[in-house]
C-alpha cells in the first residue's frame, strides 16, 4: 500500500469476525467483492477471548487464506495484531492494513510493542478505542504509533463503543461525544464506526451506522460472514454480504457542510454528552427501582413496614451534606430525592400487594 492511505468516502471495510476455514474465508470475501461496495477485507486470525475455552482463532494459517482471497478478489486485506509476532507474520503475508483491537489499545505495553514492530513499514494502521469510557488510552496509542515513525495519514481511528454495566440495549454503548472529542484532537485522521461491536446484534446495525453517517464519519468497519448464524465468534452481530448491501443501502451519507462552524460542532458534542448522561441516569434509576422491589419482597416475607423513616433521613442527610462538593443546591437534591423516594415506595407497595 502507498505511503499515505487514500480512500473514497464512505470507506467500507468488511469481513468475518474470525476466519474459520479456507472455504468460509474465500466464499465470504468473494461475495463481498461482488457487491462492489467493499474497499478492503478484514478478518481476525488471532482472537483475544475472555476465557481460554473460547475460540482463539486459527492462527497464521488464516493469513494464507486472506492472502489468497486478496489474489482472487483484488481487494486489500487487514488483520488484527496484538504483539510483535503478529505484526511480523501479517507483514510477511502481505497484509495491507493491521488494526489494534480494543483490548490491546487498553494495554500501553502491547501498543508500544506493536508500534516498534511496525516501525519502517508502509501498512495502514487502524486503532480501536479501548473499552473504558475514557479516550486517554486511545490518544496514547496514536501517539505511540506516531512516535514510532508512522505518519498520521497512515493511521485511522475506529470507534467501537465503550464498556458499561448497562448499555441501553447496546453491546458497547457508543458514547458518541467521546469519539467526537477524539476527532477534535486528531482532526487530520479518518474515523470509521464499528457498528457491529457497538450494536452487538444485527437489528441495530442500521441505527448505529446512520448515526455515524450523520456525524460525518468516514466509513464503516463491519463484520460480515457467509453464514453468520454458524460463526464461531460474535454470530449475533455479523451480517451476510447480501445483508451488508441492505445495510449500506439504508444509510444516507450526506456531504459535510463546509460552513458548519466549530461552534456548532462543539455544541453537538456537548449535547450528545448530555443525551448519554441522561440515558445513564434513567437506566440507573430503573436499576434502583429493581433493587427497591427486591427490598419490598424481603420486607413482605418478614412482616416489615415499607417506610423506614430513620433510614431515609440518613440517606437525605448524607447526600445533602455533599451539596457543595456536587455543586448542586440542597433544595434541588431534596426535591430529586423526594421524587425518587416516592417512586421507590410505589414499587415496594406493588410488591407488597402481589
Amino acid at each position: 500500500m502507498s505511503e499515505s492511505f487514500s480512500f473514497v468516502k464512505p470507506l467500507i471495510v468488511a469481513g468475518p469476525c474470525s476466519v474459520e476455514t479456507r472455504e468460509q474465508t474465500l466464499e465470504t470475501c468473494r461475495r463481498l467483492a461482488e457487491t462492489g461496495r467493499v474497499a478492503m477485507i478484514r478478518g481476525g486470525v488471532w482472537k483475544p477471548r475472555t476465557y481460554p475455552t473460547g475460540f482463539q482463532g486459527v492462527g497464521e494459517v488464516g493469513l494464507e487464506w486472506l492472502a489468497e482471497a486478496k489474489r482472487k478478489t483484488g481487494l486489500p486485506f487487514g488483520v488484527e495484531v496484538a504483539n510483535a509476532r503478529h505484526v511480523e507474520a501479517a507483514l510477511a503475508a502481505g497484509a495491507d492494513m493491521v488494526w489494534i483491537g480494543a483490548r490491546t489499545t487498553g494495554n500501553p505495553f502491547s501498543v508500544q510493542e506493536v508500534a516498534e514492530a511496525l516501525r519502517g513499514s508502509r501498512v495502514t494502521v487502524f486503532v480501536k478505542n479501548a473499552p473504558m469510557t475514557d479516550i486517554g488510552l486511545w490518544a496514547g496509542a496514536v501517539e505511540r504509533l506516531t512516535g514510532a515513525g508512522i505518519a498520521e495519514d497512515r493511521i485511522m481511528l475506529i470507534h467501537r463503543g465503550f464498556t458499561q454495566f448497562n448499555g441501553g440495549g447496546f453491546r458497547n454503548p457508543p458514547m458518541w461525544h467521546l469519539a467526537l472529542e477524539m476527532r477534535r484532537r486528531f482532526p487530520g485522521m479518518g474515523m470509521l464506526c464499528d457498528p457491529s461491536h457497538i450494536a452487538g446484534r444485527r437489528s441495530r446495525l442500521a441505527e448505529v451506522a446512520q448515526k455515524a453517517a450523520d456525524l460525518s464519519y468516514d466509513g464503516l468497519f463491519v463484520e460480515s460472514h457467509c453464514d453468520p448464524d454458524s460463526a464461531l465468534s460474535d454470530a449475533a452481530q455479523q451480517v451476510t454480504p447480501d445483508g451488508l448491501v441492505e445495510l449500506l443501502d439504508s444509510v444516507i451519507w450526506r456531504d459535510e457542510n463546509p460552513e458548519h462552524s466549530e461552534f456548532e460542532r462543539e455544541i453537538e458534542r456537548l449535547r450528545l454528552e448530555i443525551d448519554q448522561i441522561d440515558a445513564q441516569m434513567f437506566e440507573l434509576l430503573a436499576r434502583r427501582m429493581g433493587v427497591s422491589e427486591e427490598i419490598g419482597r424481603i420486607k413482605r416475607e418478614n412482616g416489615v413496614t415499607i417506610l423506614q423513616r430513620k433510614r431515609w433521613r440518613e440517606v437525605v442527610e448524607n447526600v445533602v451534606g455533599r451539596a457543595a462538593e456536587l455543586n448542586l443546591s440542597p433544595e434541588f437534591i431534596r426535591a430529586v430525592l423526594d421524587a425518587v423516594h416516592m417512586e421507590s415506595i410505589a414499587h415496594q407497595n406493588d410488591v407488597m400487594n402481589r
